[in-house]
């Protein structure tokens, strides 16, 4: 049963933070400089929240709120969902769905940020995956190419 760590494995450990007192507009830049949908907020190395677009859209620009005066903090997700590196991908992938996020932090016993997959990391690894499940099958049935 294949576990979060195998996707960190490949995938790396590199994590996309900010800190809580940069504006709204300058997380925004951020994101789309670094073509992603969520940073986490760090005080220290812990996680205090994370921000995502639907940040953005639920308590900016849906409360007429300032990017540019409004800091990160005052808006972020403070409840954020986390995984282990043993977490199943069937768990990360059911905490997703019935949590409707799609970015999931990896923290140790001691809650000491390790990572982050997110549903497309989940997506991509299920696919290859099942590729080589093709391609094994193709080979048992029609000998090697």
């Amino acid at each position: 049963m294949a576990i979060v760590r195998d996707i960190l494995s490949k995938k790396g450990t590199r994590v996309w933070s900010l800190d809580g007192e940069a504006t709204v507009a300058e997380a925004a830049r951020y994101m789309a400089q670094q073509n992603i949908g969520a940073v986490l907020v760090l005080d220290g190395d812990r996680i205090a929240g994370m921000f995502s677009e639907r940040d953005v859209l639920q308590r900016v620009v849906a409360e007429g709120r300032d990017p540019a005066s409004t800091m990160v903090g005052e808006v972020m997700t403070r409840e954020v969902a986390c995984c282990t590196l043993d977490t199943t991908l069937e768990e990360a992938r059911g905490a997703m769905k019935n949590r409707r996020i799609r970015h999931l932090p990896v923290v140790d016993d001691s809650e000491r940020l390790l990572g982050v997959v997110s549903i497309g990391d989940l997506n991509a690894f299920q696919v290859a995956h099942q590729e080589q499940t093709i391609f094994l099958l193709n080979e048992y049935l029609y000998g090697r190419v």
